[in-house]
């Protein structure tokens, strides 16, 4: 049995991962949102605020196998409309957090016999999209982390992949999805006719903490509907 760390398991993603792995797995979680469904889940679970709250408190299991960092954010506005504290916070969630786990679960990742890293960028890192320069710069970065930080760990076997989805139904995309027009019109941007949902990307999570992808590292997996590859 492994020990999986998932970072924002409250909900969406996160909360899939969870609920997936848990029964071959010990998980802990740890997620500023809490629901009944986390507590109904096998796993040892830490309300915390990731970017505020003090890692060092939490009781980490000295051996880590597999890391998930799931928080995100979605912030679409026109590029004048966004304040510099905007792309402080997006960078501030999606990058900076990563690292203050990484960097705090790096001596029990090392323990490990193979260990696996899972962070999250987007679609709109690699497709230019209106209104998305500050989860794009912000999900950009988290792709050059993932591609430098997979080739330093490369040697102490520990790997690293990052999965870019397109929009997903969960609670983070909820206000892009909050009509039957909005709904229409994001399953139509793409190739496959349809908007993703958290389940499917959490069974990419599951395969890249496997032995099954003992021989990947470095990538940027697009989960998109074929978004960021395909024009019709």
């Amino acid at each position: 049995m492994k020990n999986i760390v998932i970072i924002g398991c409250g909900q969406g993603i996160g909360f899939a991962a969870a609920k997936l792995l848990y029964k071959q797995n010990q998980v802990f979680g740890i997620s500023r949102t809490e629901n009944i469904e986390v507590k109904n889940l096998n796993i040892e679970f830490y309300k915390l605020d990731i970017l505020t709250g003090n890692l060092d408190d939490m009781p980490f299991p000295d051996v880590v196998d597999g890391l998930v960092y799931a928080p995100g954010s979605i912030n679409l506005k026109p590029f004048n409309r966004l304040s510099e504290d905007d792309f402080k916070s997006d960078f501030d969630i999606n990058v900076l957090g990563a690292v203050k786990t990484i960097q705090k679960l790096l001596p029990n990742l090392k323990r490990a016999e193979s260990a696996s890293i899972v962070l999250f960028s987007s679609v709109a890192a690699k497709l230019g999209m209106p209104f998305h320069t500050s989860i794009s710069a912000s999900k950009s970065a988290v792709e050059g982390l993932t591609k430098s930080l997979a080739a330093e760990l490369s040697s102490q076997k520990i790997r690293v992949n990052a999965i870019a989805p397109s929009l997903t139904d969960t609670n983070l995309a909820s206000q892009l999805l909050s009509t039957p027009e909005k709904r229409e019109a994001s399953r139509k941007r793409h190739p496959l006719q349809r908007v993703g949902n958290a389940e499917e990307v959490a069974k990419m999570v599951e395969f890249l903490l496997s032995e099954n992808s003992s021989w990947v590292t470095g990538q940027i997996i697009g989960i998109d509907g074929g978004l960021g590859n395909l024009r019709l």
